[in-house]
């Protein structure tokens, strides 16, 4: 039996990298899938790739009314949701000297408001027994220079994870997040450099983890399959990390 069957699931920033891989294996695993994305061609091929009748609509999380109409559409689509992955986020990155009240807006926006207010607002259209997934990352726990702003936004979505959790236990709603290492993903090639600047970048990075190499997004696809799936059902409020080792070794 399918892990998902007749599950209904969204995916937030699931037309690209982990969100796509993760709405790819959920569709296999038998799930109704819908996924957000604010590019409209990237959504419509994600949609085919994806399969099993999926669906897909742009938005963009740091505009509430964005959110509603994700909700709305699902409902309408597909019915109440069994699983709610919110893997949309922004990464941006300056020296604190440089860093602007836009970019820190724009970040906080998405990373953190966004994924406060898409639980608030997904509560009527949730089934009870829910999983909601965040995705996190490993910097929520490091000091690194030049990301103070994205690194903290991670910090704050893992104590949400811990708040919802205590506040959802009466409708057994499970609040988790998935905090990735440095993964392989199309996000290395959309800083403008030449491909020889974006394999050293990946290479830079592999370096760093102790197992020196990137993580894949299949391999966290993975991950949130076992965190939206009753394998998981004992996990309430914690953290799943895939990350190499590099946050702990």
């Amino acid at each position: 039996m399918k892990k998902l069957d007749n599950k209904v699931a969204v995916v937030t920033g699931g037309n690209s990298g982990i969100g796509l891989a993760t709405a790819k294996l959920f569709a296999q695993q038998g799930a109704k899938v819908l996924i957000t994305g604010r590019n409209e061609k990237t959504i419509n091929e994600a949609v085919i790739n994806i399969g099993n009748g999926a669906k897909g609509i742009v938005a963009d999380i740091a505009e509430l009314k964005n959110i509603d109409k994700v909700y709305d559409k699902v409902n309408s689509d597909f019915g109440k949701i069994d699983v709610l992955v919110l893997n949309a986020g922004v990464f941006n990155g300056a020296p604190l000297a440089d860093y602007t009240e836009e970019m820190f807006d724009h970040v906080v926006g998405v990373n953190l408001k966004g994924v406060f207010f898409s639980v608030q607002k997904a509560l009527p259209f949730l089934n009870d027994g829910a999983s909601i997934i965040i995705t996190g990352s490993t910097v929520g726990d490091k000091g690194m220079a030049g990301l103070a702003a994205y690194s903290a936004t991670k910090a704050a979505v893992r104590s949400l994870a811990r708040g919802f959790s205590a506040e959802l236990l009466g409708r057994k709603i499970r609040v988790n997040v998935l905090s990735p290492g440095p993964i392989d993903t199309p996000i290395f090639g959309r800083g403008g450099g030449t491909d020889e600047e974006v394999n050293a970048s990946k290479a830079h990075f592999a370096g760093s983890v102790p197992i020196k190499r990137l993580g894949t997004s299949e391999e966290m696809a993975a991950g949130f399959l076992y965190l939206a799936s009753d394998d998981s059902q004992y996990m309430v409020g914690g953290e799943l990390l895939l990350d190499g080792g590099i946050g702990t070794l």
